[in-house]
């Protein structure tokens, strides 16, 4: 398990932009080191974007991909305040999250996420979360449907059948849908999760 630079117990340099990009190149950097080439890849959320990222920059390093409720698209700027990435948007510039938009989003997400939150560098945090916004070019999902591995696409049930399940199989990535669970997949069914990942990663 790897914690992204900026987040956990990694540092948090504030003169790297955030981009998904980077993030990508920095866990390329990581794989490269332990010597990880063509390696299983899990990911979630923000990081499923990374991941992809990682395997259309660097695909020598990924074997295997599974995705767990990643972001696949950009998002358009939210007028309101709501919990992840979009939420912290709201504050258009960075200075004035940091002003304020730091402790009222840590106030405003409830224990829970601020748990894991806290460990994350502002800057890091508003950087990675306006990247993610952004997106890439090609976008996350373009890069997934064209990558030649295999893929797995896990998503909690309770959203029902996703729109893009005939694009994304038909694009040769498994679409599997996890009971008993938010967004938070692992956190809310880790038996569900566990199962699920083995199952994608023996197919």
């Amino acid at each position: 398990m790897i914690d992204m630079l900026g987040f956990g117990i990694s540092d948090r340099p504030t003169d790297l932009a955030y981009t998904l990009e980077e993030h990508a190149d920095a866990l390329a950097v990581a794989l490269e080191q332990a010597s990880a080439e063509g390696a299983d890849i899990v990911a979630h959320s923000m990081g499923g974007a990374v991941a992809i990222t990682l395997a259309a920059r660097h695909p020598h390093l990924v074997g295997r991909l599974v995705l767990a409720d990643a972001n696949l698209d950009p998002t358009p700027l939210p007028q309101t305040r709501r919990p992840g990435s979009s939420g912290i948007a709201v504050y258009r510039t960075e200075q004035d999250f940091l002003d304020h938009g730091w402790k009222e989003t840590m106030e405003f997400v409830g224990p829970h996420w601020a748990a894991t939150m806290r460990l994350a560098g502002p800057e890091a945090l508003y950087r990675s979360a306006m990247s993610l916004l952004r997106g890439t070019v090609p976008t996350m999902r373009e890069n997934l449907e064209k990558l030649p591995i295999p893929r797995a696409f896990l998503y909690p049930a309770a959203d029902g059948v996703r729109a893009d399940t005939e694009s994304l199989t038909g694009a040769g990535v498994r679409v599997m849908a996890i009971p008993d669970c938010g967004h938070n997949i692992m956190l809310d069914n880790l038996d569900g999760f566990a199962h699920a990942v083995a199952d994608a990663l023996s197919a």
